[in-house]
């Protein structure tokens, strides 16, 4: 029988250290950011009768939640003891805002309501569609390196904020445009499903490239260590195109 003497995967403990900080900078960015989206986007819908805008910035108040979850596990020495309920609750999330967003789809879908023009509202969907994929991509390198599973699934909630500030975007411009008001609850009905998966995966603790990639020692060539590692610590390859934005 023979016995491979496996790397041992991680970053060194002053990279991991800037890691750390890395994320605490930007889990505080993102809470900072939505806390701002939320009072401006739920006041703007109000003002607007648009419940595409509360619902949206109901999404934000979801996104703090899971940065909160993040924060909270990195404020102890050993993170990695909290990585599973900050997952828990990182997915309790997505749930809620799949929820949210169905039940709010369908009402609109039904004539619940019909959405004013918001000038305010179309600004802050496009200063989310702007700023929102960088910060994604910020957690989702820094979780990658360091191997934190909670860390890539709070990138893929700043990712989904993303899709929805293009979907709210959308709606608001055909809205005011042409009175496409069927046109913004469809694409939601697919938000919430894309919500829905990702929960899930974070419920179960699934998150592509959520091992960190590192210098094999001494395995030998075609072992399971040697795929595992050039497919950037996916055992699945799910994520081998993505090591190249690092």
């Amino acid at each position: 029988m023979t016995v491979l003497n496996l790397p041992d995967l991680g970053p060194a403990p002053a990279r991991r250290a800037v890691l750390q900080s890395r994320i605490r900078l930007l889990v505080a960015a993102t809470i900072t950011y939505n806390v701002i989206e939320a009072i401006v986007a739920i006041t703007a819908g109000t003002i607007a009768s648009s419940a595409a805008l509360i619902g949206f910035g109901l999404d934000s108040v979801v996104e703090v939640a899971s940065a909160a979850a993040v924060a909270w596990q990195f404020s102890a020495a050993d993170h990695e003891k909290r990585e599973r309920a900050a997952l828990r609750i990182i997915a309790i999330s997505f749930f809620a805002l799949a929820a949210y967003v169905t039940v709010d789809a369908a009402a609109t879908l039904l004539g619940a309501g019909e959405a004013t023009h918001s000038t305010p509202g179309l600004i802050l969907a496009a200063l989310s569609l702007m700023i929102m994929p960088f910060l994604s991509a910020a957690q989702r390198r820094a979780g990658r390196e360091l191997g934190s599973a909670s860390v890539v699934a709070d990138s893929k909630q700043t990712l989904l904020c993303t899709y929805l500030s293009a979907v709210v975007l959308a709606g608001l411009a055909l809205n005011s445009a042409f009175g496409w008001s069927w046109a913004d609850p469809i694409a939601a009905l697919v938000i919430a499903a894309v919500a829905v998966t990702e929960g899930r995966q974070a419920w179960r603790g699934d998150a592509c490239c959520a091992v960190p990639a590192a210098t094999p020692t001494s395995p030998g060539p075609g072992t399971a260590a040697d795929v595992a590692i050039n497919s950037g610590g996916c055992s699945d390859g799910c994520c081998s195109s993505a090591q190249q934005e690092t």
